[in-house]
């Protein structure tokens, strides 16, 4: 199978091959992630967990201190949808903004150029199901190339160009292309990404063979389980044109955005993992941990992050369903896009909260 990846991040057993190559053993039970390829916003699960973790050893004080700072967006909350009995829907933005980044930071180039950005876009989209009853999340990435009617007007492009007008713009966008309510929106851009990854330590991810992204400057030439952080963590998790080598040759994943969002949501699933091994670990690092992300996060004026927090708890051991949405390729003019797919409607009724739970994309 094309790039089956396994992530281990909690209750780590056996020796762990290094990144240098060295004798690798390791004990993966039958529960074992698979990492395929993603963008990198999603580092903001990984918060709620510390958030979580941070009540349970009695942090909330220092924690309420730092939620104080994360910036609130006022205009989105009139676009969100009401409130429901039975499931809570928030999207989830990584914005490709580099607002936060030093221009002399040795990163910036990571990053991307002003050319390569075209003007700011939302590099990255999840929907997270919360279900009320049940307790339960379930992720759904939205490609970035999905071919959509912008805002409230009938002018359509890529939906990832909604975020040029502003999160509301976003909001009303994917609401109704989707045909689903969104209920909170939460956004974070590269330099958050790849300071909370270093503050919780690094992910550590598990590849079955030499990889590499050419464009991101992301490589692991061997196989085994590096500890990613976080600028190595933000190449590998940006990348489209990500490659492995097989039979001695390197080969690209022809599925670049498709293969991205894959590797975005169960990178959130090792992110809350490890962040809350971290903070089990050394409880007293919440507050560096709140740090690393405050000033990067903007969320709607309503949302509460301790309360999502603790709905959010549960999932910190993996139990996170995952669904990708079904698309196809099309062509609009000169552009390569994604229509929905045949099979779309059953996802989406299920995130609407109108239709029952299909089957899992990691099943």
């Amino acid at each position: 199978m094309w790039c089956t990846y396994a992530t281990r991040l909690s209750n780590y057993r056996g020796t762990v091959v290094s990144e240098r190559g060295s004798d690798y053993t390791s004990s993966f039970d039958n529960g074992m992630n698979r990492i395929a390829r993603t963008p990198r916003i999603w580092l903001f699960v990984g918060v709620a967990a510390t958030i979580a973790f941070a009540g349970a050893f009695g942090l909330v004080r220092a924690t309420n201190a730092q939620l104080d700072k994360v910036a609130r967006i006022p205009d989105v909350a009139q676009v969100l949808s009401p409130s429901s009995n039975d499931i809570e829907n928030y999207l989830l933005v990584g914005s490709d903004s580099r607002a936060s980044i030093d221009a002399d930071d040795p990163d910036f180039a990571t990053m991307g150029s002003e050319d390569e950005i075209g003007g700011q876009r939302s590099d990255s989209m999840i929907v997270l199901r919360y279900d009320k009853k049940e307790k339960s999340v379930a992720l759904m990435s939205i490609p970035r190339d999905l071919w959509a009617s912008i805002g409230i007007g009938e002018k359509k492009n890529r939906i990832n160009v909604a975020y040029q007008d502003g999160a509301a713009t976003l909001v009303r966008t994917v609401q109704r292309a989707l045909g689903i309510p969104i209920h909170h929106y939460i956004e974070i851009d590269f330099g958050g990404f790849r300071e909370m990854v270093d503050a919780v330590g690094g992910v550590r991810i598990c590849f079955d063979a030499p990889s590499r992204d050419q464009q991101t400057g992301f490589i692991v030439a061997r196989p085994g389980c590096p500890l990613l952080k976080g600028k190595r963590a933000l190449a590998y998790t940006r990348s489209r044109y990500f490659q492995q080598k097989i039979d001695g040759q390197w080969r690209e994943d022809p599925s670049r955005d498709i293969g991205r969002s894959t590797r975005q949501r169960e990178f959130i699933t090792a992110l809350m993992k490890q962040a809350a091994s971290h903070v089990t670990e050394h409880p007293f690092s919440v507050e560096d941990v709140m740090n690393a992300f405050s000033g990067s996060l903007k969320v709607d004026a309503n949302l509460s992050l301790v309360d999502m927090a603790r709905k959010l708890r549960p999932a910190t051991g993996g139990d996170v369903q995952s669904y990708t949405l079904p698309t196809v390729n099309d062509m609009v003019g000169d552009k390569a896009v994604l229509q929905l797919g045949r099979d779309a409607p059953t996802v989406l009724e299920y995130f609407a909260g109108t239709g029952p739970a299909p089957q899992s994309s990691t099943e």
